[in-house]
């Protein structure tokens, strides 16, 4: 059996993702089931999905042990990997900001410091404003680094902003829109071109139809 080998991110986004590829027929029942495995298949279909972190998704792809995985625009812009950026699915959607306390103003005569879980996308954007910066890499809890004193401003996800407001910090500017990405192995896309594509139109055709509602629901 010819497999589509998926790569599916933990977490919310990842059973998410799971629910439109199983709208779409490419549904395995064994993820639903109580169990601890780690590799689900459904020979019927022809998929084989496998659930890995997050940041993990672009590697697994890029190497060739998934076909296909989803993954946030922010983790491929960190990394940037080497696969094929298939689809904007339109979920998972938020902001990559710049983020601060509520009085902060920048001052251009010292190097500003930015703590951040993403430092390739921080230091691109104030490459492009030609400021002088102090990268702080963290892992974890974010907003507290200009609370204390750590750092000036950070840069991070922001979905709602409501940790940032019970911080009293607030976002500065935004530096791009994120959303779940649909990306390819570019040695699968090759041979298994047709099984991809077939996927990824159904996906994008199933996103554009929901999208469409939401937005007529809106108004």
């Amino acid at each position: 059996m010819d497999f589509i080998n998926i790569a599916l991110p933990k977490g919310r986004l990842g059973e998410k993702v799971y629910s439109i590829f199983q709208s779409v027929g490419y549904e395995c029942p064994s993820i639903a089931e109580e169990n601890r495995k780690l590799i689900f298949e459904n020979p019927q279909r022809g998929v084989r999905y496998f659930w890995v972190k997050p940041t993990d998704v672009p590697i697994y792809v890029e190497r060739g042990a998934a076909d296909v995985g989803v993954a946030g625009k922010d983790i491929l812009l960190e990394y940037q990997p080497d696969v094929y950026e298939l689809a904007d699915l339109g979920i998972g959607k938020c902001r990559m900001c710049v983020a601060a306390k509520k009085d902060f103003h920048d001052t251009m005569g010292r190097t500003l410091r930015v703590a951040t879980k993403f430092p390739r996308i921080a230091q691109e954007y104030y490459a492009s404003l030609s400021r002088s910066i102090d990268i702080i890499k963290l892992n974890g809890s974010i907003e507290i680094a200009p609370i204390l004193g750590l750092s000036d401003v950070i840069v991070d996800i922001v979905e709602t902003g409501k940790t940032l407001l019970e911080n009293n910090l607030e976002p500065k500017e935004t530096i791009v829109d994120i959303s779940a990405r649909l990306i390819a192995n570019k040695v699968s896309y090759k041979f298994k071109n047709q099984k991809i594509t077939d996927l990824c139109g159904r996906m994008e055709q199933f996103c554009r139809l929901q999208a469409e509602q939401e937005r007529s629901k809106a108004t």
